[in-house]
């Protein structure tokens, strides 16, 4: 058989002819490889510089230090000892979740379908009466003034207000203004007012949202759809503190914006501004600052952060969720100055600063209004328009919406927009407002308001600071939250909720470091002597008597124990969320 009747032969000949053929093509294909080759070499190495840049290389080496013993001990879990004992663990933690939410026992019902003779208004209010105390056998903890922000007022007259309001709007829908033009107006007017507590300029402008959450998620939208038509930028980028709200890093998930966080000061708990020039780079939007922020009550330096922007033509969010009807008032309260030690000052932060360009305000905190409000406020309208959404082509007709939600219930701003005319900002002197004894006083203005939770959570710092040695403030708080951290070695800060929640304390604690969180409300500033009281009585239980399994104990103590902590610590909260789901 000849060498041209084999397979093989028959092929060296075909491809030889290619080659020659194709010759000046393939040498322009490897040109084009080596060129695409560097130019993603470019690309990542610029990003690594960038990254590097930000982070500084201690930091860096950290993370990759992280991710390593992250890595490794996700291989170690998943050995089949190990994943059978991780799964007894979250058995247990998702079993005590169920037993603290779900309510259980042979008298509970549970309305799994729906009924087939409807009920009467008297069967569904007992109904309602029963479920109330289902859990743990009474009801209206949150009036003993106890918990950590959540009811900031507490009222009954103003409830009555609310409710009142409810019930004329409760079919009203700002999806549709011609048919409920009342709602569309208390909505501009509710903007209107906020935005005049925040000095804000006569091109400013704002949105009613359903909570602090999605004021800083629409925010973000609009930094990431300005910084795309406006500075050409695909891969956005964002530099927020490390107080900054998990808002921020939610926002930043679902828009697909890296996140530079920034430390804070050990000392004032501000964000450290040196860092955050260096986290600057072509890709940044936006520069987020905090007043006041939600671990420990602090205020960023804003006025630096204007600054900032102003010389790299950034945004500047200010997120006052929290500072909301306080930081506006602490000025003609008199109380920005801080006390007579200088301690307690509030710097500038709101639209005065030349940088700031948004800034968004819980209505539903300090504000007092019903659940479901805030304000997301912009310098101008040009940049509101990116937060829009606006579809001319839809087959249905044309679709714009301001915010996320489409259909709005008209009834919670129909209640913050009487509740912000009702309570207005006058201050009324009296006896009982100094003695902080009245915290159901609906007739006391905002600026009154402002006064007696500001010196009740400054009264608190201080007393920690002078009686409670084991103990330390962190920073400077100006405002209506306060966090403490331990300084004795005995005395673990979880501990310490841990003994306050035996005291019937709803505290709230921090992490970086450990600390537990009070956000003090009209309803606390009655039993701030109790407070102080069961405070000491809890660090000594701490010192003397330590559990170890108390709820902060364990969750956070595990999320700070291991590399992996902080994931398992993501497995519990993720079976909390599904347990509120659990009928």
């Amino acid at each position: 058989m000849s060498s041209i009747s084999s397979p093989r032969a028959a092929l060296v000949l075909p491809l030889a002819y290619a080659k020659e053929l194709l010759g000046p093509l393939a040498g322009k294909l490897d040109i084009a490889k080596s060129a695409l080759f560097y130019y993603l070499l470019v690309i990542y190495a610029r990003k690594a510089y960038w990254h590097l840049r930000a982070r500084g290389i201690t930091a860096s080496v950290k993370d990759v230090y992280l991710l390593v013993s992250q890595f490794v001990v996700r291989l170690f879990l998943r050995l089949p000892s190990m994943q059978r004992k991780v799964t007894t663990e979250m058995g247990k933690a998702r079993l005590d979740i169920e037993n603290k939410l779900v309510p259980k026992g042979p008298n509970v019902v549970r309305h799994l379908t729906l009924p087939e003779d409807g009920k009467s208004l008297d069967w569904i209010l007992a109904e309602m009466e029963k479920m109330d105390i289902e859990l743990t056998g009474q009801s209206g903890i949150w009036n003993e003034g106890k918990l950590s922000g959540a009811v900031y007022h507490g009222g009954e007259e103003l409830q009555k207000i609310i409710t009142t309001a409810y019930d004329r709007y409760c079919v009203s829908n700002p999806l549709h203004p011609d048919v409920f033009p009342a709602v569309r107006k208390m909505e501009a007017e509710i903007v209107a007012m906020v935005l005049k507590l925040y000095n804000g300029p006569d091109t400013g402008c704002g949105v009613v949202t359903s909570g602090g959450t999605e004021s800083i998620i629409m925010a973000l939208k609009t930094y990431r759809d300005w910084g795309r038509k406006v500075k050409g930028i695909t891969e956005p980028e964002i530099i927020i503190p490390a107080s900054a709200h998990a808002a921020f890093d939610k926002g930043a998930a679902y828009f697909n914006i890296k996140v530079h966080v920034i430390p804070v000061n050990s000392y004032t708990r501000k964000v450290d501004l040196k860092h955050v020039k260096r986290a600057i780079n072509p890709n940044s939007i936006l520069l987020v600052g905090s007043c006041i922020n939600y671990p420990d009550g602090a205020q960023d330096d804003i006025a630096g952060l204007s600054e900032l922007a102003l010389k790299y033509n950034l945004g500047v969010h200010v997120d006052c969720c929290l500072g909301s009807f306080i930081v506006p008032f602490l000025e003609p309260a008199g109380l920005s100055n801080g006390d007579e030690r200088g301690k307690y000052k509030l710097a500038p932060f709101d639209f005065r600063l030349k940088g700031v360009t948004s800034i968004s305000c819980d209505t539903h905190k300090y504000g007092f209004a019903p659940k479901g409000t805030s304000v997301i406020m912009y310098r101008t309208p040009e940049l509101r328009r990116f937060q829009y959404y606006v579809n001319p082509h839809w087959t249905g007709g044309v679709y714009a919406s301001p915010s996320i939600s489409g259909s709005r219930p008209g009834a919670l701003i129909a209640g913050a927009w009487a509740v912000m005319q009702h309570i207005g900002t006058k201050y009324v002197a009296s006896p009982v407002a100094v003695q902080f004894t009245d915290p159901h006083g609906y007739e006391r203005g905002y600026l009154d308001s402002c006064r007696s939770i500001v010196l009740a959570t400054r009264r608190i710092a201080d007393a920690v600071s002078a009686s409670i040695p084991e103990l330390y403030v962190l920073g400077d708080p100006p405002a209506s939250v306060v966090a403490f951290g331990s300084k004795h070695p005995q005395v673990d800060a979880f501990e310490v909720g841990d003994a306050m929640s035996k005291r019937g304390w709803h505290l709230a604690s921090v992490t970086n470091p450990k600390a537990i969180h009070l956000a003090v409300t009209r309803l606390t500033v009655p039993v701030v002597d109790t407070f102080l009281a069961d405070l000491k009585d809890a660090v000594q239980e701490a010192k003397l008597a330590p559990s170890g399994k108390g709820t902060m104990v364990a969750l956070y103590g595990l999320g700070e124990s291991s590399a992996v902590g902080p994931e398992m610590v993501g497995e519990i909260a993720t079976a909390f969320l599904d347990t509120l789901y659990k009928a």
